[in-house]
């Protein structure tokens, strides 16, 4: 495994864009930082972001994670322009010949991505980690690393995109086109989504059990929203006459349908290249 994570690393090393966009990824990770220094006005009443609760354990980490997910498409960039390369500068054929089997190929990618999710996922670990050192109310052992939970979450959730990433690289072999054919899925599975809700199954939860198992969809249910969760915007529908009733939690098996869709887009891929003519 170290020797295929090695020539995936070497391949990477020489693009400048790879370089470019995942620098570019980790420091807009650590941005998030500089929420806790947006103040408001609002009728001469200052208030800082960071002292409405968005730092405090265990919040922080449901918080970091859905805001650090956002920017996962500069990885899903690199992600594809690392497989269509491949066709493109004639190294996948040149590897083939090398005695990589083809296994082995789809393997070295699949590494790549678990490396990239897990290296993303530590990094926010020790971000969130000194945010909330620094500016959460409640600092306590057992206060801290409760709902450590959405930073699993968070690392299915990214090596189940990529892995969709690196299967469309796979299918269309042009970056721009992968990525295009990824944006239409998305509206594919809306529009779905909204015919099941509001015409075929309307004023039931049918539509809702049928999308978790979209892959996108079910990508996106496993850290969901948390804005509603803060104090301010449960106090101001409280005021208005309302209640916010969700649920935040991580459950199992959302996670499982993820990780039955990482499996799936590991296979295709493999099966891919297994049947093309390079």
């Amino acid at each position: 495994m170290l020797r295929l994570l090695t020539i995936e690393y070497h391949k990477l090393r020489y693009s400048k864009s790879a370089r470019l966009l995942v620098t570019t990824y980790f420091i807009l990770i650590t941005f998030i930082a500089l929420i806790a220094s947006i103040e408001f006005k609002f009728g001469g009443v200052e208030f800082r972001v960071a002292d409405q609760g968005i730092f405090n354990f265990p919040y922080i980490w449901h918080f970091n994670s859905y805001i650090a997910a956002t920017l996962k498409l500069f990885l899903a960039i690199v992600i594809v322009s690392m497989m269509s390369n491949e066709y493109t500068n004639r190294t996948l054929k040149q590897n083939l010949i090398d005695g990589l089997s083809k296994k082995e190929f789809i393997l070295s990618k699949f590494l790549t991505v678990l490396s990239f999710s897990l290296l993303s996922t530590v990094f926010l670990f020790i971000v969130s980690m000194i945010l909330g050192l620094s500016f959460s109310d409640y600092t306590e052992f057992s206060i801290i690393f409760s709902d450590l939970e959405y930073l699993l979450a968070y690392f299915i959730k990214l090596t189940g995109f990529f892995a969709f990433c690196m299967f469309l690289g796979m299918l269309v072999k042009r970056s721009a086109f992968a990525l295009g054919f990824l944006f239409i899925w998305w509206i594919i599975e809306n529009i779905g989504y909204a015919v099941m809700k509001y015409k075929l199954f309307r004023g039931s939860e049918i539509a809702d059990n049928i999308a978790q198992f979209f892959p996108l969809e079910s990508m996106s249910m496993l850290v969901k929203e948390p804005f509603s969760r803060l104090n301010v915007i449960q106090s101001a529908a409280t005021q208005l006459g309302s209640e916010i009733s969700k649920d935040y939690g991580i459950h199992w098996y959302q996670l499982l349908i993820v990780c039955i869709w990482i499996t799936l887009f590991v296979y295709f891929s493999y099966f891919l290249l297994k049947r093309r003519d390079l």
